[in-house]
């Protein structure tokens, strides 16, 4: 099993932000940006700073797949 943030990225463009906009609003550091971009795993303060600054539930930021 692995994680996807493609939602994530997907709720940016609709949102209309970008990585550092994120980062800045959110107060998370650029390794865990740069974590995000790669599918790996941050911790779950990062994911809830994250769901906070953009007003979102964490299955809208993530979700599991099959490898």
């Amino acid at each position: 099993m692995a994680v996807s943030y493609k939602k994530l990225w997907k709720l940016l463009i609709d949102k209309d932000m970008k990585k550092k906009d994120l980062r800045e609003h959110a107060g998370i550091s650029h390794a865990s940006i740069a974590k995000l971009g790669k599918n790996e795993n941050v911790t779950t303060d990062v994911l809830v700073k994250i769901c906070k600054a953009l007003g979102c539930d964490i299955g809208d930021i993530m979700e599991i797949t099959d490898e």
